[in-house]
């Protein structure tokens, strides 16, 4: 009969309606081989009759170990680090385990409480994309003993596994690739100018107009406060005052969220993308292609990032022999509509 409402039913009740022992129970939930096949479907369906729901939490106090991974995100606005996590989460189902979110947005303090907090839910292991990757936390939980892996980041030395995009490199491919098209006066749009991404696409931006010989000047940047869509927008509304003999002809955006904000202002404003300007993002989200005028971008391997991270935590975590790894993929560029002017 079904339990008594706000009354968990425990394995006592299951062991009771089944006519088992309390060890044959346990054997059903942890080591069912052990369990002949009659029995086993007895305590199944007492589970079932009484509405049963295993307590994990306490199976995983008793153990002293968890089934979970966990990852702090930097923003749970931008589809890339979504993305990652969902190949976590792909790396984590193939172990049995969960995958839980926290969501720094960009906050020192916000991601503290949530590494924290997982810290204290011994989770096998952490992923992190972290506000600092040098930040001294990351250094004092590993020493404590969970195992931390920084994504979409790098890090001096040895400390830690990260898996990372070469953005430098990823920066010279997009500028090589407007250059290639004839634009002679290009803009970077993207910050806050601190933050690693922003350096390193800038960076290989740079490396790639010197090398063309072109006038420094010519490159014009355009700093952020942020890197979402309303920051693309606002940046777009700079662009549009410009004369157009001022105007850059094309559009480096250190994401695809600035450069959809981009383009809906351009597009408001009366331009043409991209007659008047080009415009290139990175990451290559899915609505990049799904745009008004499909974005080309720099791809990053998203998911192959999240999985990649995962199995490195993992391998740390199940102990024996780990040589830290300093894992960073090569970015590609995906050529659309909206670079062709």
């Amino acid at each position: 009969m079904p339990s008594t409402p706000g009354r968990s039913v425990s394995v006592k009740d299951v062991a009771a309606a089944a006519g088992v022992s309390l060890g044959t129970v346990s054997n059903v939930l942890n080591r069912p081989d052990r369990v002949s096949e009659a029995t086993r479907a007895r305590v199944q369906r007492a589970m079932a009759d009484l509405g049963f729901v295993r307590n994990e939490s306490a199976r995983q106090l008793r153990s002293g170990v968890s089934r979970t991974l966990a990852y702090v995100m930097l923003d749970a606005g931008n589809p890339f680090f979504t993305d990652v996590a969902a190949g976590i989460e792909t790396a984590a189902e193939a172990h049995g385990l969960t995958v839980v979110l926290g969501n720094s947005g960009s906050r020192r303090e916000r991601e503290q409480a949530h590494l924290d907090q997982f810290e204290q839910q011994r989770v096998q292991g952490l992923l992190v994309t972290p506000v600092d990757p040098d930040s001294p936390l990351l250094d004092q939980i590993a020493r404590r003993g969970t195992p931390v892996v920084i994504v979409d980041r790098t890090r001096e030395g040895d400390d830690f596994c990260s898996v990372a995009v070469d953005d430098v490199l990823g920066g010279r491919v997009a500028m090589e690739h407007l250059l290639d098209r004839g634009h002679r006066r290009v803009a970077f749009i993207g910050g806050p100018a601190d933050l690693g991404q922003v350096r390193d696409r800038l960076a290989g931006a740079r490396t790639a107009w010197a090398e063309a010989g072109l006038n420094p000047e010519d490159l014009v940047l355009l700093s952020t406060a942020d890197l979402t869509v309303a920051d693309g927008r606002e940046a777009g509304q700079r662009l549009a005052g410009m004369s157009s003999s001022r105007r850059p002809t094309a559009a480096f955006c250190v994401n695809d969220l600035i450069a959809l904000g981009l383009l809906q202002q351009v597009i408001a404003s009366g331009l043409r993308c991209p007659a008047d300007l080009a415009i290139l993002g990175y990451d290559d989200v899915e609505y990049a292609a799904a745009a008004a005028v499909p974005l080309s971008s720099v791809r990053q391997p998203r998911q192959q990032l999240g999985r990649t991270a995962a199995e490195l935590v993992l391998e740390e975590a199940a102990g024996g022999e780990h040589t830290h790894q300093r894992v960073l993929f090569t970015p590609e560029l995906v050529a659309r509509a909206s670079t062709l002017g």
